[in-house]
């Protein structure tokens, strides 16, 4: 008998490699999610308690087809998607494999579907939440959890987006327009995988659930373009993000800053792991934002303790980054790296050239504040501080940022 967390991790395996299989044989984007999440629900319920079928992939989707079959035939138009259907792939592809047999979908399946949820036509939110239903194999209810909206809200964003992408055929988008799209769905990956490690809102700093499923997302991409330099540099970033986890919080869940953390704490496995990736990542080609960002927290990460990190060697890699991608986030990182080799002062001018395009941010404020801070200047911090704590969203970052202003209170 298995853990049910075991088969937890197995169905969210076999999750988009199941619909994709529906898709591609029935077409019915929305019906055959529908139809995959009660197949999952009943194998969560039942493997535990009677073992995993040998063919487990074939099992769901036997059960999937199954319900969706039985909601097709419900509808008038049966004749007519089952034209769509024949159209949209071979007669024999994707069938659920005879008991004994190991002929499964293809992992590119995993692929097609980021690039379905992620599709242009959608909007940032929708393609985040699709991505999770559909390809992370999450129910609605977890993923508003995690979003700290009502179910019902989820809900209706999930099934708005559905509706959207109806009709767009189950393939992987061509040469002309690969890349493009290969870019939104790592950025959605990057979303999920952000709003995990430091949530915009809410009680907690971070949300594992979040941050961990885009690890696996990623990782799952990359082993299917696994010469892509982007996906590759992704994949690494996270990882050595990541392997911070443990030393960002104090005993009550309170924010505890980079320079400030037990780097003992820190997860020495992700880092190799991240470390060789990114040296991987930099020999695939022209660097590009992820790998860049993925060589500055490798440096991070390689510091034995703060005063030890290579400022001077982050400056020039946030140079290079503003440079090809310019993006005031980015901008906002190579202040704190200016400061850090040139002093506050030249951090200072390099923040206040970012008021216009960040004003309101309260990131922007706690740079700002931690500068003054750095500069002497206490009355002024302490102002910046409480505005930046006034502003965010996250209980935790607000906590932290009213501290440092009352650290400084005369």
């Amino acid at each position: 008998m298995r853990r049910t967390t075991d088969v937890e991790d197995l169905l969210r395996r076999h999750a988009p490699q199941v619909l994709g299989a529906l898709v591609r044989r029935y077409g019915h984007f929305d019906l055959a999610e529908d139809s995959v999440q009660e197949a999952l629900l009943a194998a969560a319920q039942q493997w535990p308690r009677d073992g995993v079928p040998d063919n487990a992939r074939g099992w769901l989707i036997k059960v999937a087809s199954r319900r969706l079959t039985d909601l097709l035939r419900s509808e008038e138009a049966r004749r007519r998607r089952e034209e769509t259907a024949g159209r949209l792939a071979p007669r024999d592809a994707f069938t659920a494999p005879p008991p004994g047999e190991s002929r499964a979908p293809s992992d590119d399946d995993t692929l097609t579907l980021l690039f379905l949820c992620c599709h242009p036509e959608l909007s940032p939110a929708a393609q985040v939440a699709l991505t999770l239903r559909a390809v992370g194999g999450l129910t609605t209810a977890e993923i508003a959890r995690a979003h700290l909206v009502p179910e019902a809200t989820m809900a209706q964003r999930i099934s708005r987006a559905k509706q959207r992408i109806r009709g767009v055929p189950f393939r992987q988008p061509g040469p002309a327009d690969r890349d493009a799209r290969l870019a939104v769905v790592l950025q959605v990956l990057y979303l999920i995988f952000n709003e995990g490690y430091t949530a915009t809102s809410g009680r907690d700093l971070y949300r594992a659930d979040l941050a961990r499923e885009a690890v696996r997302l990623a990782r799952a991409v990359r082993r299917l373009l696994p010469r892509e330099g982007a996906v590759t540099g992704l994949l690494a970033l996270m990882l050595l993000t990541e392997a911070r986890s443990a030393a960002r919080t104090g005993p009550h869940g309170e924010l505890v800053p980079l320079d400030e953390q037990d780097r003992t704490l820190w997860d020495s496995a992700l880092i190799t792991e991240g470390t060789a990736l990114v040296e991987e990542a930099l020999a695939q080609g022209p660097a590009g934002p992820y790998q860049l960002q993925a060589a500055i927290a490798a440096l991070h990460d390689e510091a034995t303790c703060a005063d030890d990190t290579d400022w001077p060697q982050i400056l020039a890699l946030y140079d290079l980054l503003v440079d090809r991608a310019p993006e005031p986030m980015a901008e906002l990182g190579r202040a704190v790296a200016t400061a850090m080799v040139q002093g506050p002062q030249a951090g200072l001018a390099e923040v206040d050239r970012l008021e216009d395009r960040l004003a309101g941010h309260h990131r922007l404020d706690a740079v700002r504040a931690h500068l003054l801070e750095k500069a002497g200047d206490l009355e002024e911090a302490r102002a910046a501080y409480r505005a930046a704590a006034s502003r965010t969203l996250s209980i935790p970052e607000a906590r932290y940022l009213q501290r440092r202003a009352a650290r400084l209170s005369p």
